[in-house]
């Protein structure tokens, strides 16, 4: 059964967060490696009252994924170009879930203008991106201090033509 894609309201964030929290916790040890200082640094914001607050930013977008009428997946986009969640509980990944809440991440950039949607991936999710279009641009650390993969799609490209591969995303205009 195809996943329903829909915008999140706030009733959702106690199911959001939950999402959140075992998919990092069961689906992302190859990141955190099972160390509780990372773990609390990464965990601790997702908690109801923060997901209420991304969702009511209006610069964000929050969807969530429902299949059988429980929330299944959470995905988050900005109006600057930045995928900054995409996460699918562990049993309904593998199911087309985190595909369609890319898919209408995508779209919802695509309505604001914005050219290049840009993410940072964890170890578990790298596959995911790069069989989505996005080119791999390197290493960087994220603000709970991962070590995560940096990725970037242009948009406005035919499907699968993302650009060169091993090419590094760059926003300067010089030469």
């Amino acid at each position: 059964m195809s996943p329903v894609i829909r915008p999140a309201a706030p009733d959702d964030a106690p199911a959001a967060c939950t999402v959140l929290r075992r998919s990092i916790l069961e689906s992302c040890a190859a990141d955190h490696r099972h160390d509780q200082a990372r773990l609390d640094a990464w965990l601790g914001n997702k908690t109801p009252a923060q997901v209420v607050a991304w969702m009511s930013a209006p610069a964000n977008h929050m969807l969530v994924a429902e299949r059988d009428g429980a929330l299944v997946g959470v995905a988050l986009i900005t109006q600057g170009g930045k995928l900054s969640l995409c996460y699918v509980l562990p049993e309904a990944q593998h199911c087309g879930v985190g595909k369609a809440l890319l898919g209408a991440a995508e779209a919802k950039a695509r309505e604001w203008g914005v050219g290049v949607l840009r993410l940072h991936s964890t170890t578990a999710g790298s596959g995911f991106y790069a069989r989505h279009g996005y080119v791999n641009a390197g290493k960087d650390k994220t603000c709970y201090g991962l070590e995560c993969e940096v990725f970037w799609k242009k948009l406005d490209a035919e499907p699968g033509a993302a650009g060169t591969p091993g090419k590094r995303f760059c926003n300067c205009t010089g030469s």
